[in-house]
């Protein structure tokens, strides 16, 4: 049996034979009992400053017959941090031979998307995949010549569209507060370092990526879905569904693309991300249900990496097995005020040009894996619900109000930075004065902005709702007590932050995963409300896939179907 050991604490300085001298205290077992250790996780312990610990966890391989392992196991029951190692690994839940079930159909090449086709395509399945943008080189190019201002803005190829999804121009993290099996999570993470990211992801605590390799990691999962008899098309969008008439109900038969083209598919993962607007509003024609929900919007705030770390860290800061370090801040709503957090917190990072419209500013944040940049950024945000978006209803309970209420502060934020897709910018100590900022009259420790493709400086007032910013002001002095200088004259302030999540969901049962009202339709990911980054958004892409699996074990054989729609897509 294997046995797992939590909670060792060892200075930051310290080796490997550190690590097995403090296995061997703890188990206080002879030496050749232990016949291997694995290293499952490692996270940091900085409660006290002056004394910050690397805390891991290791899976132990160990030797025990006999009254000895009597002893060891009555030991293990009353330490609790002492259990039989979980086991994380996944099964499929079936496989499929050849031409035995129609092929499905996924909309979308984010995370969820691509891990939802990528277990498709595991079952033997082939899985064809549509995406309205770019490949990610493609994309890539098309983003960076944007944010330097030597290109247009492309509709369908741009930081929220294309391979990869909007986690591509992002820090990559894998982590968030989802409570699932190991064996998802563990599923998700192997499968990312098959495609090339990092091994390290496999045991830190909070594992991320970064977005150049994210690039790589993206075409590798591509790779791998196609080895397996997968197709990824690009430039595919998607601008209709097809329905079954003749069937009680709604039974989706399949989609329909832009350029006029059908493809036939009895089953559909819709894994459109939070921003498919145009998506969102055919769905909505189609009488596929919708309800609107809440987000958050705010704004990015930057300062320096270096005092970050500091705050952190204290002295240890700038030690290379601590980083760049990270921070999370919430204020809960009180006193007629909204609450307020931090989202998104992109250490040594930069703050990027998010848009995917014409005529509208959408910042959000990106780090590479070495986070070596010189500012720290985060979004400060607040949450906002259906109650607040009635004004742009087109009808009660309209599911797509949320949209108009995004777009409509991402055109007050374009067109108070002079329509020219820079951003509109503001330093703290300004914005805490309430008087607008010169870029003639800077603080004394006024950080650059990262921002691209620009920024004008001026007054955010305009840019939000004044219940945000009232709530983002009076929420300061709290983040202060953690973080000491955060609230320095010259952090920049850059908006508007409003994609934080999908603004809609598209419901569905919680058994079949199906759309509640269009069988055959497999609602997934951030876009249809059921996910908030790359690893819930890439777990819910597997549990689709594995709904479309039960699903096609319930039909009949492919001869009384009349032919495999493998065949007719």
């Amino acid at each position: 049996m294997v046995w797992r050991l939590s909670g060792l604490k060892l200075p930051l300085e310290h080796d490997e034979s550190d690590l097995l001298l403090a296995i061997q205290r703890r188990l206080r077992l002879p030496q050749d009992v232990l016949q291997g250790h694995r290293i499952v996780k490692r996270s940091v312990d900085a409660r006290d400053q002056h004394a910050i610990r690397l805390v891991y966890a290791v899976d132990l391989d160990l030797d025990l017959h006999g009254a000895a392992r009597q002893r060891w196991l009555q030991r293990a029951s009353r330490d609790a941090q002492l259990r039989a190692a979980p086991s994380a690994s996944y099964q499929l839940p079936h496989q499929f031979s050849a031409g035995s079930a129609p092929r499905p159909v996924v909309v979308g090449a984010g995370p969820c998307g691509y891990f939802a086709a990528l277990l498709l395509a595991q079952m033997g399945l082939r899985p064809l995949l549509l995406e309205r943008g770019q490949a990610v080189r493609q994309r890539t190019a098309d983003t960076f010549r944007f944010w330097r201002q030597q290109g247009p803005l492309l509709p369908d190829s741009n930081a929220q569209f294309g391979e990869g999804g909007a986690g591509t121009f992002s820090d990559g993290k894998l982590y968030s507060q989802i409570s699932e099996g190991q064996h998802y999570i563990r599923k998700v993470l192997e499968e990312l370092v098959a495609a090339g990211a990092q091994r390290e992801i496999l045991t830190d605590h909070r594992p991320h990526i970064g977005t150049f390799k994210l690039a790589t990691v993206v075409r590798g999962l591509r790779s791998r879905i196609e080895a397996l008899g997968g197709e990824v098309r690009f430039g595919a969008k998607v601008a209709g569904l097809l329905l079954d008439p003749q069937v009680a109900g709604r039974q989706l038969t399949g989609v329909l693309l832009a350029d006029g083209s059908r493809i036939e598919a009895e089953q559909v993962v819709l894994a459109i991300g939070h921003s498919a607007r145009d998506t969102f509003a055919m769905l909505d024609e189609q009488g596929v249900a919708l309800q609107a929900k809440a987000f958050a919007i705010g704004l990015r705030i930057e300062h320096p990496q270096s005092l970050i770390d500091r705050a952190r860290w204290g002295a240890s800061a700038g030690h290379p097995r601590l980083g760049a370090a990270e921070y999370k801040l919430v204020n809960p709503a009180s006193e007629g005020l909204r609450a307020v957090y931090s989202f998104c917190m992109c250490p040594g990072g930069l703050v990027v040009g998010a848009a995917s419209e014409a005529g509208g500013v959408v910042t959000n944040g990106m780090s590479q894996h070495s986070r070596n940049e010189r500012n720290a950024n985060s979004a400060l945000v607040v949450p906002v619900d259906p109650t607040d978006f009635s004004p742009w209803e087109r009808r009660p309970g309209d599911p797509l109000a949320g949209i108009a209420y995004q777009r409509h502060w991402e055109q007050r934020a374009f067109m108070a930075a002079g329509g020219t897709y820079q951003a509109p910018a503001q330093w703290l100590g300004d914005l805490l004065a309430n008087r607008s900022s010169q870029a003639d009259d800077p603080p004394a420790d006024a950080v650059v902005g990262s921002y691209q493709p620009g920024l004008r400086l001026g007054d955010l007032k305009d840019c939000l709702p004044g219940e945000v910013l009232e709530a983002i002001r009076a929420a300061l002095p709290a983040f202060e007590a953690s973080l000491p200088g955060y609230t320095m004259a010259g952090a920049l302030l850059t908006g508007v932050e409003t994609r934080t999540s999908s603004p809609l969901r598209i419901p569905r049962d919680p058994v079949s995963f199906e759309s509640i009202n269009t069988k055959g339709l497999y609602p997934a990911g951030e876009g249809a409300g059921y996910a908030g980054g790359i690893l819930s958004a890439a777990i819910d892409g597997i549990k689709a896939a594995e709904a479309v699996a039960i699903s096609l074990l319930r039909l009949p054989s492919p001869g009384a179907r009349g032919g495999s729609a493998c065949d007719r897509a």
